[in-house]
């Protein structure tokens, strides 16, 4: 478990962290989001001592990290793929790796094989690494101590679609067996499939955090909305308007207030045949650009 109070982080006159609090729980995939410099990667250096706190704390397991002994055998992290020593083959990190956590060198071939780095691919020098190869190492670094806890930081950046797969499939997994997992990701559609609590956080602050549902269901104060399109537009809209709905025309078809099931009835009703029948409510994606929208580099290009 990581929990997180009142951390506060400033850098002269500017605050990066702002009395930020929240708790990631063993058994679940933790996603924390927010645009660039809203803070993530600071919160998550002071998890790992890297960056002290101005105020707060944060604790692993009930401990400080500096307080953990080993602590790579029980907090798994991934901050920058890049820093890595560029000289060293990528067997040579891993088995410096497991000698400083004082493990069986059989643990280097059985990471190797988890994030599928062939031989040849670990013994070539960092530097001629592509960023999915260095991505693919450093999950293999912070899985090495097999520990409880994993703290990464943007870790399927670089990977192709197979590698993206591959990466939301590994944290479902850690996740099931019992593991704590903090995500911090811009790929928004990807937190959305692996996530099962998201944290939203802007200028420092927390702006939202919870369970994809209820920060949706929070957004959309109750209001259903649908998408729907027919194979004759013309009729769907008299078959609308005859059940007392008012369908706005979008693409190919219409938005209408009220549930799907609403609209679907009102078809079946008069025997319209549908194309497209779905919730056209705002997703993650909408949320969190409403969140985080004075923070935004075109929002505030947009107003200038």
């Amino acid at each position: 478990m990581i929990e997180v109070t009142g951390l506060t982080r400033t850098y002269g006159g500017f605050t990066a962290v702002d009395d930020v609090t929240f708790t990631c729980e063993p058994g679940r995939v933790t996603g924390f989001l927010g645009p660039n410099g809203a803070g993530k990667s600071t919160t998550m250096r002071v998890m790992v001592g890297l960056t002290p706190p101005t105020r707060g704390r944060v604790t692993i397991g009930g401990h400080l990290y500096r307080d953990l002994p080993n602590p790579g055998r029980h907090v798994g992290v991934l901050l920058d793929a890049g820093a890595q020593h560029a000289g060293r083959t990528g067997r040579e990190i891993l088995t410096l790796g497991a000698r400083s956590m004082m493990l069986p060198r059989s643990r280097v071939d059985e990471m190797l094989h988890t994030v599928s780095l062939t031989d040849d691919e670990a013994g070539r020098r960092v530097r001629d690494y592509s960023l999915g190869m260095k991505q693919r190492l450093g999950i293999a670094h912070a899985l090495l101590g097999d520990p409880e806890v994993l703290v990464l930081d943007e870790p399927a950046n670089g990977l192709d679609p197979a590698g993206i797969r591959w990466m939301r499939d590994l944290l479902k997994g850690y996740a099931r067996r019992g593991g704590t997992v903090l995500l911090s990701s811009h790929l928004l559609n990807e937190v959305e499939l692996v996530a099962d609590e998201m944290i939203l956080i802007g200028r420092g602050r927390i702006v939202a955090q919870g369970d994809k549902q209820s920060l949706l269901a929070g957004a959309h104060h109750g209001e259903a909305t649908t998408i729907v399109s027919a194979l004759d537009p013309t009729a769907l809209a008299t078959a609308l308007r005859a059940c007392g709905l008012d369908p706005t025309p979008e693409g190919n078809g219409f938005k209408v207030a009220a549930t799907t099931a609403e609209v679907g009835r009102a078809a079946l009703e008069h025997l319209v045949v549908l194309t497209e029948l779905r919730n056209g409510a705002a997703g993650l994606e909408d949320l969190f650009l409403e969140l985080t929208s004075d923070t935004q580099r075109e929002t505030a290009g947009a107003a200038a």
